[in-house]
């Protein structure tokens, strides 16, 4: 049997038609927790990215320097300011007073790999059922018990390594998240999406992505979705689509050139 591989198609099952009378917040609550001192573009580009799939409200919660900066960027977005430089375990209440409001999380953009970080990081998903996308260092926190069958893990092949102890072939993915009942988006030139029952591939994309911002991007498109309400493997192989096909239009015109930033002007072009 060959490779299935993601389609248009995907996202007539993630978009469903909109009620004329639809009204605000029907649409999802998306939390972004994520930024340090040093990172601010991580959450920035997860809101941003979830904004563009349709998710009625986001919500950054970062480090003051950072939540101050993505503020001031992009006014669409609520922000709320965490004393200090990095995020740690005085700060979860607010984490978890905030998330109670929500549809869904995203977790781990620029959140850097201090130890209070990752202590932190884990304390807040242990008790979180709500759908969660753990992204980028969010990922390099956890140990293999502490992933749930809530939680979407979207790692590049170093980051599953550095979580599983082993490469991350298909067959080492699918092990992983069939024992774990989450799902695994491997970031690649071509995306391999599990639950560990089914395995896709997505092979939109292309070698002009490797600039930084555009996996916290597809972060956020997949939190978007699970906010909205789509079914967690569903949400990874739409985001993995959108992204990379975005992410194809906006190269054939910027090639070398292109920045994260230029991906989020033709989402609208894929959707």
């Amino acid at each position: 049997m060959g490779t299935e591989v993601v389609t248009k198609d995907i996202l007539k099952k993630v978009f469903p038609k909109r009620r004329s009378d639809a009204h605000k917040y029907e649409f999802g609550s998306l939390l972004v927790i994520g930024g340090s001192k040093i990172y601010h573009g991580s959450p920035l580009f997860n809101a941003l990215g979830a904004y563009r799939t349709g998710v009625d409200l986001v919500t950054v919660l970062a480090p003051e320097r950072a939540a101050n900066l993505i503020g001031s960027y992009a006014p669409d977005l609520i922000t709320y300011p965490l004393p200090g430089d990095f995020i740690e375990e005085k700060h979860l209440k607010t984490m978890k007073k905030f998330a109670e409001k929500c549809t869904a999380v995203v977790i781990g953009g620029g959140i850097g790999r201090e130890r209070k970080t990752q202590v932190a990081v884990r304390k807040f998903l242990k008790n979180l059922e709500k759908p969660v996308v753990v992204d980028a260092d969010g990922i390099r926190a956890l140990k293999p018990e502490n992933v749930k069958s809530n939680f979407v893990l979207t790692p590049h092949a170093a980051e599953f390594q550095a979580l599983a102890g082993e490469k991350a072939t298909k067959n080492n993915l699918e092990k992983f998240a069939k024992k774990h009942k989450c799902v695994l988006l491997l970031t690649a030139s071509k995306d391999i999406i599990t639950d560990g029952k089914k395995t896709v591939e997505n092979w939109t994309g292309n070698a002009y992505m490797t600039v930084g911002g555009t996996g916290d991007i597809l972060a956020g498109i997949c939190g978007s979705l699970l906010a909205q309400g789509a079914e967690p493997f569903d949400a990874a192989c739409a985001a993995a689509y959108i992204n990379g096909r975005a992410g194809d239009l906006a190269a054939s015109v910027k090639k070398q050139a292109l920045m994260a930033s230029d991906i989020l002007n033709y989402i609208e072009k894929v959707l």
